[in-house]
């Protein structure tokens, strides 16, 4: 199989390029990948495996119609990373989040019904269904971003949906719960409070931190993705659960577990404006459906992060230096 994958030097993009040319995804071991991604400051060549034979890396934009009309031909499959995701920054500059993850995915979708690719995945978000107080979403709750990060990958959700409705393509949707692991820009709640942690900085806590947020490590979320891709249905919305549900003051507080540090490290900031209280997803569609299960337990899946970034500060420290600049 021929996959395009856009974002795919960032985070969890490029989790799953690694995982497929390491032959992790049983029955893809001769797939070619072809990964198409800006390379902004989310994205990061050191995140592939540049050289690797079956990978070829196209830098460009995901609007720039030509560049996909030229790439996309004789490809089998896109998975639709390529997306603007920092909350904090969609809140003062959220043109960019609509030109990227809205028209990007228009643009995306128009170039593979152009070039004849019929199968599509479509990453989005839990945050398109808003705050929840008791309970989970189901993949039929209806939309309710608040943030502009948000209310961009929920309209981009419903550009995909269009068209399989209206030109019948081969697309699904995704909306997972919050992710951690290696590679992750230290922009993210986990990787900054680790790196500060590492450098001897406090860390920045929102408000009370009773904000709860649901987990699921990238390697799992990679591997849900596949199972969409290559057995999901059209025109259906998949929810990725991880069932690990933590106040950001837990985490915190387990984060200073690991280093030994107690909560003098931590400074109450001013909480961020409309900040979500609560998410959570019922993911028994895809468990039922495609045998999904996540498969790493949080407090491993977190102290070996933590491990991960404090053996890698050649990989992190270049990225902070940049965003100081």
């Amino acid at each position: 199989m021929r996959i395009l994958v856009t974002g795919a030097a960032g985070f969890i993009g490029s989790h799953y390029v690694r995982t497929l040319l390491d032959g992790g995804y049983p029955g893809e071991e001769a797939s070619h990948v072809t990964v198409v991604d800006k390379l902004t400051y989310a994205g990061n060549r050191a995140n592939l495996p540049l050289g690797h034979p079956r990978l070829t890396l196209a830098e460009g934009d995901v609007c720039d119609l030509p560049l996909l009309l030229e790439v996309l031909p004789g490809h089998d499959a896109v998975l639709h990373f390529a997306a603007e995701s920092h909350v904090d920054r969609s809140l003062h500059s959220a043109a960019e989040f609509v030109r990227t993850n809205v028209a990007g995915t228009q643009t995306l979708l128009d170039a593979c019904l152009r070039t004849g690719v019929q199968r599509v995945v479509h990453v989005s978000t839990d945050e398109v269904y808003g705050s929840i107080d008791e309970g989970s979403w189901t993949e039929r709750s209806p939309l309710l971003p608040n943030s502009p990060y948000a209310a961009s990958k929920a309209s981009s959700d419903l550009i995909a949906r269009s068209y399989w409705r209206t030109h019948g393509l081969d697309l699904s949707i995704t909306r997972c719960c919050n992710n951690y692991g290696p590679y992750q820009h230290p922009e993210k709640l986990i990787p900054r409070f680790t790196t500060n942690l590492l450098q001897g900085r406090r860390l920045p806590l929102y408000g009370s931190g009773d904000n709860v947020r649901e987990w699921l490590h990238v390697d799992d979320h990679c591997r849900a993705l596949h199972l969409v891709l290559t057995r999901g249905r059209a025109g259906e919305v998949y929810n990725i659960g991880g069932g690990h549900e933590r106040t950001n003051r837990r985490l915190t507080e387990l984060l200073l577990e690991l280093f030994e540090a107690d909560w003098s490290a931590v400074e109450q900031v001013a909480d961020r404006k409309g900040h979500d209280l609560r998410y959570s997803l019922d993911d028994g569609k895809i468990r039922t459906e495609l045998g999904y299960a996540p498969r790493i337990d949080f407090e491993e899946g977190l102290a070996a992060t933590v491990a991960w970034y404090r053996d890698n500060p050649g990989w992190w420290k270049p990225l902070l230096n940049e965003a100081a600049r």
